[in-house]
């Protein structure tokens, strides 16, 4: 087992990270921003280290430092959280050659599967139905268009090292996807520093359900259930549950034992995300696969009752998984509610600052992973989540309840935040009977106009 983890990420992953070394007994050392420098992860590890400025290509994305900050501080394992480096092969090569483990896949499997026209072949070629498209990345614009009209409008174009929504364009004809061809591709070189793009037909009301899987060194490769995530916005996910009201028992063993599958044909190491679309017949297919930790890995906690971040850190060092597939059991329901320092009645416009005041909900089946208090000031340089509220009932009723009894409960002054946007979602009829695909949230919104000033 490892002695000492560097943590490169900041905010709640961090403190969770830090809480599962100390249930391992492994020291922990915390990298910060000048912006973080009173933030809790930075209080509760053992040692911390300032690694630069508050911009992230300055101090979190900046590898030099991370990696002396490593050495310094006599680091043996280095844990990348979600965002920033989590995805980053170049980052995974160079903590392995300067002797770090990096807690996460090999940058070999990270870089496959970051590329997302590599994914969709490699998961087509392992027998995962793939949604009708390019087999690869589009040459110019007469390679879409001859495409588009093989498949039929209308079609999306994505960026072949895209995620979080960034490069994305949906065209209905040829004139909006010669527009949209040139616009993906500018943003996926601003993003992704790839201007790589290609083609799918577009599912228009579909469902986001991901699989968690989990590989060890051992040839061991398993799944833990589905994660309903359909309630987002511009592909930013908001609410996550598990698991999905919309899956039969039958559909669960199906995609699943598939999602195994296709992380078994690349030889999967650590936990990782397979995703799907499931269109309105229930005909589904691979999306892509995310080789980390995921924001919503609370709720498969909770249902599974295994702890997925101490199960990195163990497959990291070369333990076996603590489980195998007949082991895995998935009892009750749960619910995550993302607490993002945002207006949703100006359009989810970012909202930070000085949290005055800040009371946390508690009772049975609560659980809150947050970094902030009273007093904390919010940054302005990086992601608005503040906080995941978590609700755990026996049954999924039980954990609705429980979550709009926490959203009433739960006070933060001194800024706008999320809150009010999933009190009027749990409330919408469609999303109490499990009726929810992505383009939920646009609906739900048209019912409250935003308002302006």
């Amino acid at each position: 087992m490892f002695r000492k983890v560097l943590i490169a990420n900041r905010g709640e992953i961090a403190l969770r990270v830090i809480r599962a070394c100390r249930e391992l007994r492994i020291a922990t050392v915390a990298v910060f921003s000048e912006a973080d420098r009173e933030s809790l992860h930075v209080r509760l590890a053992d040692e911390s280290v300032c690694i630069g400025p508050a911009p992230p290509a300055r101090s979190y994305n900046y590898v030099p430092r991370l990696i002396s900050a490593a050495e310094v501080t006599g680091a043996d394992a280095i844990h990348p959280g979600y965002g920033f480096l989590s995805e980053n092969a170049h980052f995974a090569e160079v903590c392995a050659s300067c002797g770090f483990t990096f807690i996460g896949p090999t940058p070999e499997m990270i870089r496959k599967m970051g590329d997302k026209a590599i994914a969709r072949r490699t998961m087509a070629d392992a027998g995962l139905p793939v949604v009708p498209g390019s087999p690869g990345v589009l040459n110019d614009f007469e390679e879409a268009r001859a495409l588009a009209a093989e498949i039929g409008y209308p079609v999306i174009i994505k960026a072949a090292a895209g995620g979080g929504g960034r490069g994305m364009r949906i065209a209905g004809d040829e004139k909006q996807l010669r527009l949209g061809l040139g616009i993906a591709q500018a943003e996926a070189g601003a993003a992704f520093g790839n201007h790589a793009v290609y083609v799918e037909k577009y599912i228009g009301r579909p469902r986001h359900v991901e699989f968690q899987l989990f590989g060890d060194a051992h040839g061991n490769l398993i799944h833990l259930g589905e994660r309903e995530c359909s309630v987002q916005r511009n592909h930013q996910k908001l609410i996550e549950e598990s698991p999905s009201p919309f899956l039969s028992e039958a559909q669960r063993r199906k995609v699943g034992a598939m999602a195994v599958r296709g992380a078994q044909a690349i030889g999967y190491l650590n936990a990782g995300t397979m995703e799907f679309l499931f269109d309105e017949d229930g005909a589904f297919y691979f999306m892509e696969m995310n080789t980390r930790i995921q924001v919503e890995h609370p709720v498969t906690e909770e249902v599974t009752g295994l702890d997925l971040v101490k199960e990195q850190i163990r497959v990291a060092a070369g333990e076996p998984l603590s489980l195998a597939q007949d082991q895995v059991e998935w009892v009750g329901h749960a619910i995550e509610c993302r607490i993002n320092a945002e207006d949703h009645q100006h359009g989810f416009r970012p909202s930070p600052g000085k949290i005055t005041y800040w009371y946390k909900p508690g009772g049975p089946g609560l659980r809150v992973d947050s970094h902030v208090y009273a007093g904390y000031t919010v940054p302005p340089h990086y992601d608005s989540m503040i906080g995941k509220l978590i609700a755990y009932g026996k049954d999924r009723p039980e954990a609705l309840r429980r979550m709009e009894i926490a959203l009433e409960e739960i006070i933060v002054e001194g800024i706008k935040t999320t809150i009010p946007f999933h009190q009027l979602a749990l409330r919408d009829p469609r999303f109490q009977s499990g009726d929810i695909d992505t383009h939920f949230v646009e609906g739900l919104l048209k019912k409250e106009p935003a308002t302006t000033g």
